[in-house]
């Protein structure tokens, strides 16, 4: 039997999280979601997850809290961020924590994050 890789969606868009979530547990992954930084934390301080989508924009925690939160407790696990703010720095500051990619939302269909992850969980 196949064991099925874990997968965190931390995303304030409902909508955009429900779709990621039907589409990568359609694609056979296990996924977990959170809708805010905050609950993000508390789940990955019980389980452990193969990658994490992560949004920077999100009430009680941003995803920039979050990835800082990762670091100081040295949670390793790969991070991709959905984000609609696409401005240089931002991406810079999200490499700097060790960030595998960065999607701006507005721009990038959900297959596309889709396969990229299923590329990265191979």
């Amino acid at each position: 039997m196949k064991i099925s890789k874990k997968i965190l969606i931390i995303e304030d868009e409902k909508t955009l999280a429900r779709a990621l979530e039907l589409k990568l547990t359609h694609s056979g992954f296990e996924v977990a979601t959170v809708f805010n930084g905050a609950d993000g934390i508390t789940i990955l301080q019980k389980e452990s997850f193969a990658l994490i989508l992560l949004d920077l924009i999100m009430p009680k925690m941003d995803g920039f809290v979050v990835l800082e939160t990762l670091k100081k407790r040295k949670i390793e696990t790969p991070v991709l961020v959905l984000s609609n703010l696409s401005q240089h720095g931002d991406m810079k500051r999200t490499k700097e924590f060790g960030v595998k990619e960065f999607f701006i939302k507005s721009n990038t269909p959900i297959a596309v994050i889709v396969n990229r992850v299923i590329e990265l969980l191979k």
